[in-house]
């Protein structure tokens, strides 16, 4: 069962992931652990992938799909995998269909924006500790103070509001297209979003076809 995520930042796309793992036995493969493991193994794309992060480069699209490929190749995969992060644009999703990457399902978490931001905008984090608060699923006792270390709670950079919105519409701009080439394959798998996560994930295994 080979799998590819789609959401929104906030949509919950971190969260399913994991209980797919824990469900169905397969790795989570995410680009930027891939990058990392790959440099850290020295491989020739590692040393390549390294050279351009040294010289503070975008990593191209050629030499990151071609670590996915060695990934998925690698025998934890053999009964599936989740892509998380790739691809992102059209031409990521052409060049590993080139490569023969196969892709059973795209499941795609649907969200209104207008969740979204509410589920982001809210979020508080500890400027001590670290933290994760939000000001209405999961109020600190005291305003703006830490349960833990009475720290000061913050609004992370992320999380500000015209931020959210910018990174929403980037979201969009680029996965538009993409669940359009999906779907003309008959793999997108479009899931309501807006429920409790569990009922999120019984949809999710249902449309896959793995709910028990």
């Amino acid at each position: 069962m080979n799998l590819i995520l789609l959401g929104a930042p906030g949509a919950g796309k971190g969260t399913q992931a994991e209980l797919i793992v824990e469900k169905l036995g397969i790795p989570s493969i995410s680009t930027g652990n891939m990058l990392r493991e790959a440099m850290r193994n020295g491989t020739d794309l590692g040393k390549q992938v390294k050279q351009y992060m040294d010289e503070g480069s975008l990593v191209p699209d050629e030499l990151i799909l071609g670590i996915v490929a060695e990934r998925v190749a690698q025998p934890d995969c053999a009964n599936g995998f989740i892509l998380d992060g790739v691809p992102r644009t059209l031409a990521q999703a052409e060049a590993l269909d080139a490569k023969g990457v196969r892709i059973d399902h795209v499941v795609s978490i649907e969200v209104d924006d207008s969740v979204i931001e509410g589920r982001m905008t809210g979020r508080r984090v500890c400027s001590n500790c670290g933290a994760s608060y939000h000001v209405v699923a999961n109020a600190p006792k005291t305003e703006g103070v830490c349960d833990l270390c009475q720290g000061s709670l913050i609004i992370r950079k992320d999380d500000a509001p015209e931020t959210v919105r910018h990174r929403l519409e980037v979201y969009h701009a680029s996965t538009e297209v993409l669940k359009q080439y999906y779907n003309q394959q008959g793999k997108l798998r479009l899931i309501e979003g807006n429920q409790d996560i569990q009922s999120i994930n019984d949809q999710i295994l249902t449309v896959i076809g793995a709910k028990a």
